[in-house]
């Protein structure tokens, strides 16, 4: 059977989404779980990878298995033998050919500032601080300009395996508002396009936040993009900050 997985992980004390050896990954104590429920080796597959200390509030895993467990049962069986820091919050049969990774349409990521002088603890280990004074009017007439397709080599890690970083941006908003929770100034990027690149949002979120600080100017990330040349563009922003919120499928 094929089974689609919706989880849930705060990535601090994970080394990312792929299994690496001797370090703890998401993908490898699901797939550790699964291998003992099935009784052979399995991989589970994601939507796509995180970075360490990157968390996920809905990515999505496909996995087959040879024995056939009802969702519920199934979703219960790897909740008990995980850690408190990932869950797999729903599970459903997929369709054969449905893979988490080939068949995505869509990633949508969100990035959180704490924006004042005192980190609140509700937000300190899924939200980057900003006690420097931003002007978001500016951050948000930049941030125009990240939608669309384009090249994004000036705003991802120079290593990479993607045979192309031509991705396509078709949402790209800033909110901001008082979080009661925290008690602090909170702002949120949040980010959706056909793919993403290793850093990417990060990238983007790190010279956005050189823009509101008035270190560049929005003519220069025009360039950065048109360019890619990476030493336009500002400092990557903390994992800390990233959340993979969905992912959108047919």
């Amino acid at each position: 059977m094929n089974y689609r997985l919706i989880i849930q992980y705060d990535g601090t004390e994970f080394h990312g989404w792929q299994i690496q050896d001797e370090l703890r990954t998401v993908q490898g104590e699901l797939s550790r779980v699964l291998s003992l429920l099935d009784d052979r080796e399995v991989i589970v597959q994601g939507s796509g990878r995180t970075d360490a200390g990157v968390h996920a509030e809905g990515q999505v895993a496909s996995v087959h298995l040879h024995r056939e467990m009802s969702p519920q049962k199934l979703r219960n069986a790897i909740n008990g033998n995980l850690a408190a820091d990932v869950r797999v919050l729903f599970v459903a049969f997929a369709p054969e050919d449905f893979h988490a990774r080939y068949s995505v349409l869509s990633k949508t990521y969100c990035y959180r500032l704490v924006h004042g002088a005192v980190m609140s603890p509700f937000w300190a280990r899924f939200a980057h601080q900003e006690a420097r004074p931003l002007d978001l009017a500016r951050m948000r007439k930049c941030a125009e300009r990240f939608t669309g397709e384009h090249d994004w080599t000036a705003f991802s890690a120079a290593q990479t395996d993607a045979e192309s970083r031509v991705r396509n941006i078709t949402r790209m908003e800033i909110a901001d508002g008082w979080d009661g929770r925290g008690r602090c100034h909170l702002i949120e990027l949040t980010v959706t396009a056909n793919g993403f690149l290793r850093y990417m949002v990060r990238s983007i979120v790190g010279t956005l936040l050189a823009v509101g600080r008035g270190e560049i100017e929005n003519e220069t990330v025009i360039h950065a993009i048109q360019q890619g040349d990476r030493k336009l563009v500002g400092s990557t922003a903390p994992a800390c900050g990233l959340t993979l919120k969905s992912v959108q499928y047919d």
